[in-house]
């Protein structure tokens, strides 16, 4: 639960990207979602937050298959400990970048200071 006063922090969906704009992991699930992972906690540190001031994310993984949703899922609680925040797991048909196959977007709230 968050309470105010508050400074939220709305990030877009993080990416599988490397510092050079590159998909990586390509046609790896797991390894993309944990590129997703590190982009966001880097996105979030440079707003002044981390992933424990996350109050709810958004995973989208391009597939049909549960099995993926479930393996893109492991690595998006694995990065976040015992922080539990309340997610929307998704499986769409396309993601933006060429081979995407993982996406994450959150919400972090930080005390205003």
């Amino acid at each position: 639960m968050a309470q105010g006063p508050a400074r939220v922090v709305w990030t877009a969906g993080a990416c599988p990207l490397d510092a050079g704009g590159n998909t990586v992991a390509v046609g790896d699930v797991p390894g993309q979602a944990a590129q997703v992972m590190d982009n966001l906690a880097t996105a979030l540190g440079e707003a002044g937050a981390a992933l424990t001031d996350v109050v709810k994310t958004t995973v989208y993984v391009a597939t049909s298959r549960q099995e993926d949703l479930v393996a893109a899922w492991e690595v998006v609680r694995g990065h976040m400990g015992e922080h539990d925040a309340p997610s929307t797991l998704l499986g769409v048909a396309v993601l933006g970048y060429d081979e995407q196959l993982v996406e994450v977007e959150a919400v972090a709230v930080l005390p205003e200071q």
